[in-house]
């Protein structure tokens, strides 16, 4: 297979996986892209033709702006992905699955001149092929990768677990926070879970797994407390 699945887990502790795309797709994309440019410039052709030299100017400063900077203003400001890459569910991201900025997008897509060497993209296509995250040369200096984008919601169901009543009196945003620890806990790693469930502990009187149950069996009690009100 030429795509792959990157395990990353978050200063706060949230394990994303990064699809990362593999060369075959992304070949695709660029050229659903190229196409794209290439019906622009017929139309700018067909429109400039009848200005003269004048045209002439106007049509290469309009070509230099696209070839560098379609890409760019698309993964900039269009989430990652340009028309290309959103026809086939891809999106760039910097290295830690954060949204692309300016100047990563700017470096990735000046070293295309590299990457296409010695002709059609041959050394870009040889980086790809030797890298684990198939990052082609301007991957490597932006520190960017091209990756699935997410189609999936976020967990936000309560784990199930026999309701506990609260052993004490809580006020409404703590019994928000025991709500919102539990519906986010799918998306933490056991070892966050139990880090967090330990604040607790003086409510739980549990340590480890066994707080993180308890929490769940609080968190039942009250999301069925609230929907009997």
């Amino acid at each position: 297979m030429f795509d792959t699945v990157r395990d990353f887990e978050t200063p706060e502790g949230i394990d994303l996986q990064l699809h990362v795309a593999g060369p075959v797709v992304r070949a695709l994309a660029w050229s659903v892209d190229a196409l794209i440019r290439m019906g622009i410039y017929i139309v700018l052709g067909i429109a400039l033709g009848q200005l003269g030299q004048f045209g002439m100017g106007v049509m290469m400063i309009c070509v230099f702006l696209l070839e560098w900077f379609y890409p760019v203003f698309f993964e900039v400001l269009r989430n990652g992905a340009t028309p290309g890459k959103r026809s086939f569910g891809l999106r760039v991201v910097n290295d830690n699955g954060t949204p692309v900025s300016w100047g990563p997008s700017i470096t990735r897509n000046l070293l295309r001149t590299a990457d296409f060497a010695p002709m059609f993209y041959g050394f870009g296509l040889a980086a790809m092929l030797l890298s684990r995250d198939f990052k082609r040369l301007g991957d490597m200096a932006a520190g960017t990768l091209v990756i699935y984008a997410a189609t999936d919601s976020p967990v936000t169901d309560i784990p199930a677990a026999t309701p506990g009543n609260l052993p004490v009196p809580l006020s409404v945003s703590e019994q928000r926070a025991i709500l919102d620890f539990a519906e986010r806990s799918q998306l933490l790693s056991p070892q966050r879970r139990e880090e967090l469930a330990e604040v607790l502990l003086p409510l739980t009187g549990q340590t480890g797994e066994a707080g993180v149950q308890k929490l769940y069996a609080y968190a039942n009690w009250l999301h069925g407390a609230r929907q009997a009100t």
